[in-house]
Order: C-alpha cells, then sequence, then structure tokens
C-alpha cells in the first residue's frame, strides 16, 4: 500500500541517458558491447529486459557498472520499500537491486554464481556481505574465502574479482555510489 513503486525496475532509460551523454549512437553501443542494434534499442524502449550479461556488456560499453544502471533506472525518493519478490531458482545468477534512484549508497544482492573472471574496480569504498554459502575474492594479490556471515570491506580504487565457492550463494554488495566524490583524510 505505502510502498513507493510497485512495478518492475526499467532500466532503459538509464540506459539511453547514459548512452546520450557520452554522445554515442546504439551503432557504437552495439559495437563495443557485441549486442545488437535492434536489441539495444528495445532495451532503452523497455521492450526488452536484457539479462545481467547483457546489462553488464552495456554497462562497460557505456563506461559504467550495471549497478549504476539499475541505481539510475528510478528517481530518487525519500522513502522507499524494496520488497523481496519470490524468485524462482534459475542456472543464471540473478542481481537485485535494493535500493532504488539515484542516491549516496547503492546496494545490490547477488544470487547464484558470478562470473569469476570479471573484474570489478570502484571508484568508492564497498562492502560485501555474505548472507548465504560462500564466495571466495581475490584483491590486491591475494584469495579470501568468506563464509556466511563474513563480510569484506574493499577500499575505493582496489581492484577485485569473485566467484560463488557455493551453489545458492547470496552476497549483498554496498559502496558508496559512483557520483560521490569521497574524500579520505590523509594524514599528514
Amino acid at each position: 500500500m505505502g510502498d513507493h513503486k510497485e512495478q518492475p525496475l526499467r532500466v532503459g532509460a538509464a540506459v539511453r541517458r547514459r548512452r546520450r551523454a557520452l554522445e554515442l549512437t546504439l551503432a557504437v553501443v552495439a559495437e563495443r558491447s557485441g549486442l545488437s542494434v535492434p536489441f539495444l534499442s528495445q532495451v532503452e524502449n523497455d521492450r526488452a529486459r536484457p539479462s545481467q550479461t547483457s546489462l553488464e556488456k552495456v554497462a562497460d560499453a557505456l563506461r559504467t557498472t550495471a549497478v549504476e544502471l539499475l541505481a539510475a533506472a528510478d528517481p530518487a525518493c525519500s522513502v522507499d520499500v524494496v520488497r523481496c519478490e519470490s524468485i524462482e531458482p534459475t542456472p543464471e545468477p540473478q542481481v537485485r537491486p535494493l535500493v532504488r534512484g539515484h542516491h549516496q549508497m547503492h546496494a545490490s544482492e547477488f544470487t547464484g554464481d558470478h562470473d569469476a573472471g570479471r573484474e570489478f574496480q570502484y571508484r568508492n569504498d564497498q562492502l560485501m556481505y555474505v548472507a548465504d554459502g560462500a564466495v571466495e575474492v581475490e584483491a590486491e594479490g591475494r584469495v579470501y574465502r568468506l563464509g556466511r556471515g563474513d563480510t569484506m570491506y574493499l577500499t575505493g580504487g582496489v581492484r577485485h574479482r569473485w566467484r560463488a565457492a557455493e551453489p545458492d550463494t547470496r552476497v549483498l554488495v554496498v559502496a558508496v555510489a559512483e557520483h560521490i566524490e569521497a574524500v579520505h583524510d590523509r594524514p599528514r
């Protein structure tokens, strides 16, 4: 009843805004992402919903992250409830945004396996929390195994990759938004 939005998240407008801000054509984004122009047009017009893999390809082509595109999909509001929908298990990994709109904080829940070859580097700080299962995170030349209830804090700029180490793994990722200029106090 009091929920801000009860309709599915539509990422098309966010993709179009980002593409236009970079002054790119659909053809350039298609070439960079390996996806077709008709498919990208359908995504921008919310006639097709991209898989997580496709959304990551689009985000890479637009020099951003899938999390940023999802966060920009809905306008910000001061109070918002994101309901957990019953999600049927699929062989494809899933990402569920936990905060909608353009805020200072982004949070997403990753369920299932994850592309271990994909490297991440966020501009600002990030926290990973393992809700279920286990993950292996490679950061700064070391591999860390995190189990249920474990957290890992990554300072902005740290390159890392991670993968699910057990079936039915759920990871919560909370990060300071990319559009925020985080200031770190440095000792003098």
